[in-house]
């Protein structure tokens, strides 16, 4: 791993791995456009939310643009060691989103990967992504995979506001006894979730 970033163009490209993360991306988009579909839009983000919601777009075309620069590290360790991740993720994420498409829309989703996780598919994206930078050892790609991180564990107490918002106390109880991410204890405060919501929702 080199402390100056790779950037050359070639066909042996991280690109490659990034069309699977494409597809999977606009496959959960669609899966949530599709259960979200005749629901009223009345909850509204801030200005801030929006803000970062945006910064997480902006990064993904970044990082998604930078793979056509960036070499895989061919017949090394880290492209094995970064496939398995990689590969492991792509598993994790397509079954998060095949538990989200085929449950009720009415229901809050408990089932599958979301029995341990509330954010089954964001944690299979950072693996993938975690796997493409260990593939092509660019400390810069996972130092962009760490920044996607982050915005998105500070955008997903919105995500769950909104969720609250729809289903109530099932969701409630959900968020009580199941963890944001695998690992992480169970921290979250039964917040008066009903004031900020009566203060966002319109």
């Amino acid at each position: 791993m080199s402390l100056i970033p790779a950037f050359e163009l070639g066909f042996w490209n991280a690109w490659i791995l990034t069309i699977p993360i494409l597809i999977i991306s606009f496959s959960d988009m669609a899966a949530t456009a599709s259960r979200e579909s005749g629901k009223e839009a009345d909850f509204k983000l801030t200005k801030k939310e929006n803000a970062i919601s945006n910064a997480i777009f902006l990064s993904m075309i970044i990082s998604w643009l930078y793979t056509v620069f960036l070499p895989l590290q061919l017949s090394t360790i880290w492209l094995y060691s970064g496939l398995i991740i990689f590969l492991f993720g792509a598993v994790f994420t397509t079954t998060a989103i095949i538990n989200f498409a085929t449950s009720p829309k009415e229901k809050v989703i408990t089932k599958g990967l979301y029995h341990f996780t509330r954010n089954p598919t964001y944690i299979g994206l950072i693996l993938m992504h975690t796997g493409l930078g260990i593939v092509c050892a660019s400390w810069l790609y996972l130092l962009l995979t760490a920044v996607f991180l982050i915005m998105l564990n500070t955008i997903s107490p919105s995500e769950e506001l909104y969720l609250l918002h729809r289903y109530g106390d099932d969701y409630q109880k959900y968020k009580n006894s199941t963890p944001r991410w695998i690992g992480i204890p169970k921290s979250e405060k039964k917040e008066s979730d009903e004031f900020s919501i009566t203060h966002r929702a319109s």
